[in-house]
């Protein structure tokens, strides 16, 4: 009985010395204390709380960084070790080794779109403009982003990661070329381009896909039996031709318009959202196809002209500034189906004149969320000549090629 009053006295005695007006006391009573976390009272919390808010009342304790910013930080060192990937590969010609049928059956149940969809939304919250610039900086040394570019290179400037991937230009650092009659839409790099034969579009050097499945069925059916290829042609003595721009993530991401032309019908495929970059374009085969994907197509003055923003990881969100109507990347969609909108007979949402939507070369079109493709497909006189190489950087603005 000695030993419990004892131990009973020394407890009463360490709490009146807790309960004493200093801080430190008050804290280290309860980072030494031997009592568990439930044996200790309300006015002992109470104490504990009051001696904090009387230590912070001088100085306020640095930012702590949340769960939020860990995501986001972890999640851009992900895409810089892709990246790395990428660039260790761009240079290769290894000839495409083709997946088989199960592994892109296998790779497209990966919930790539809701992962898009979460990513879209994380890309929408503000930042704490502490973390800022650190985020950015990080993102801009992993893919080499020319900040000298950006209208505005104050990296506090941009609130969150999509406004920071949207970021706008300098008029003066894309002169479109004015002696070019059609010239890139995007920063980039040349995947792929040249003629479409037989209906069959080159995807990236010996990996084809069809032209048929890539645009859709035409709009008004003919019982012509001619192919799908010269349907699309006004003149016998002409030609198809496709060029193929790949945007990284480091890119400037909105595209523009690369000539003087009409869209007449926006084409709108939902679908897999799988990579884009080279790596995945020389494996699986119909990757274009299979991919989400919005088809601007209409006509310029040598026949049939189409832009195709196709959509990849991450890159669920396509925007076309002329429709306010698109939405993409969908929770459900039916696969295989697709949705058109004719600009011939718009409303007044959409600016359009006698035949569609009149666009102008180097007039903005629209934007994605991160890097992805760009292709074009366009009619022109049989001696029309690139002046591309593949694998090439090329800039929006700059010519693609002449007659």
């Amino acid at each position: 009985m000695m030993a419990a009053a004892a131990a009973r006295l020394l407890s009463g005695a360490s709490r009146k010395c807790c309960r004493a007006p200093s801080p430190r006391c008050s804290q280290s009573r309860s980072l030494s204390s031997g009592e568990s976390q439930q044996e200790v009272n309300d006015d002992d919390v109470r104490s504990v709380s009051q001696s904090a808010s009387s230590a912070s009342a001088g100085l306020r304790p640095p930012p702590r960084l949340r769960p939020l910013a860990l995501l986001i930080v972890t999640g851009g060192c992900y895409l810089g070790y892709q990246q790395y990937k990428w660039r260790g590969q761009q240079d290769e010609e290894a000839a495409p080794h083709l997946a088989t049928p199960t592994q892109v059956a296998l790779y497209r149940t990966f919930p790539t779109r809701l992962v898009s969809r979460a990513w879209g939304r994380l890309n929408g919250l503000d930042l704490p403009t502490w973390l800022r610039k650190p985020v950015y900086s990080l993102y801009i040394w992993t893919f080499g982003v020319n900040m000298q570019e950006a209208a505005v290179e104050d990296l506090h400037h941009y609130k969150n990661l999509g406004e920071f991937f949207r970021r706008r230009l300098k008029p003066a650092v894309r002169p479109v070329c004015a002696a070019s009659c059609l010239t890139s839409p995007a920063d980039g790099r040349i995947l792929h381009f040249g003629r479409v034969q037989n209906s069959q579009v080159e995807q990236v050097k010996g990996v084809t896909y069809s032209l048929e499945n890539f645009l859709g069925p035409p709009s008004r059916p003919s019982p012509d039996p001619t192919s799908f290829q010269d349907r699309l042609l006004s003149s016998p003595d002409r030609a198809l031709f496709h060029v193929v721009v790949y945007l990284a993530p480091g890119d400037y991401h909105c595209f523009h318009s690369p000539a003087d032309w009409r869209v007449e019908l926006r084409r709108h495929f939902p679908g897999s959202l799988m990579s884009v970059n080279p790596g995945v374009a020389r494996w699986v085969k119909e990757l274009f196809c299979l991919n989400e994907r919005v088809v601007l197509s209409g006509q310029w003055r040598h026949g049939f002209f189409s832009l195709t923003a196709v959509g990849a990881t991450n890159v669920g969100s396509i925007r076309v500034y002329f429709d306010q109507e698109l939405r993409t990347n969908a929770p459900r969609y039916s696969k295989g189906s697709f949705q058109d909108r004719s600009y011939v007979a718009a409303g007044d949402q959409v600016k359009t004149g006698e035949g569609g939507v009149a666009l102008r070369k180097g007039e903005p079109v629209g934007e994605f969320n991160l890097g992805s493709t760009i292709v074009l497909l366009f009619e022109a006189p049989a001696d029309f000549t690139f002046d591309l190489q593949p694998g090439q950087r090329i800039r929006m603005g700059e010519t693609l090629g002449s007659f």
